[in-house]
């Protein structure tokens, strides 16, 4: 019994050790408008942005990312979904769709490699086609109660949330990838045609607030 019990103290410090309450923030369900809508953010253009000023006529992709994470950038033997942004960038642009990368990694800088600077080189590098915008102390992503880098948004016209989770079922390869969720979401909408699934579990790293 003495054993049971030191094991079970062990086990619940040990859970509690990845336990954040600051990442506690109740994700968008399906039909919930956008929040902050008119909030800034600095790009790596050097302009502002918000996501009133970067919707288009059929809605916005919001796409929470970063520099460090490897189910973003990839491994030796994973691609990442990073490779993939400009591809749905274009299939969003085609249908007068916006979009949008954030990066809420805000315990990682200034030294952790998710700065500003960081972020210019990390566009410039994988010459992404959409705007990366630095979300200043998590507060889109607190919003949006987005978890994971990447974690995705997809919002029609009138900003109402129609999908958000991951990008497809494969980050490892494209190659192998059998259920592309958010291009579905994104052809089915235009179409007209139900969303199914209108969410799936975001994965990736945890976004790194502050605390």
């Amino acid at each position: 019994m003495k054993y049971l019990i030191i094991a079970i103290k062990v086990l619940t410090i040990g859970t509690l050790a990845f336990i954040n309450p600051k990442n506690d923030f109740k994700t968008l369900s399906a039909g919930t408008k956008a929040p902050l809508t008119e909030f800034e953010m600095a790009s790596t253009s050097g302009e502002k942005v918000s996501l009133d000023q970067l919707k288009k006529e059929n809605g916005l992709l919001v796409m929470f990312s970063c520099n460090t994470c490897p189910f973003v950038v990839g491994t030796s033997d994973k691609e990442g979904w990073e490779g993939r942004y400009n591809e749905l960038n274009e299939l969003c642009t085609s249908f007068k769709i916006g979009s949008i990368l954030v990066n809420s990694n805000e315990a990682k800088r200034p030294t952790g490699g998710d700065n500003m600077e960081d972020m210019v080189r990390r566009a410039q590098t994988m010459k992404y086609k959409m705007t990366y915008a630095l979300d200043y102390n998590s507060k889109l992503a607190n919003a949006f109660g987005a978890k994971t880098t990447p974690h995705v948004f997809l919002f029609d016209k009138e900003l109402k949330l129609i999908y958000s989770g991951k990008i497809d079922d494969n980050v490892n390869s494209k190659e192998a990838v059998k259920e592309t969720f958010l291009r579905d979401a994104i052809i089915n909408y235009i179409n007209g045609k139900d969303i199914d699934p209108v969410n799936t579990p975001a994965l990736g790293c945890s976004i790194k607030r502050e605390g």
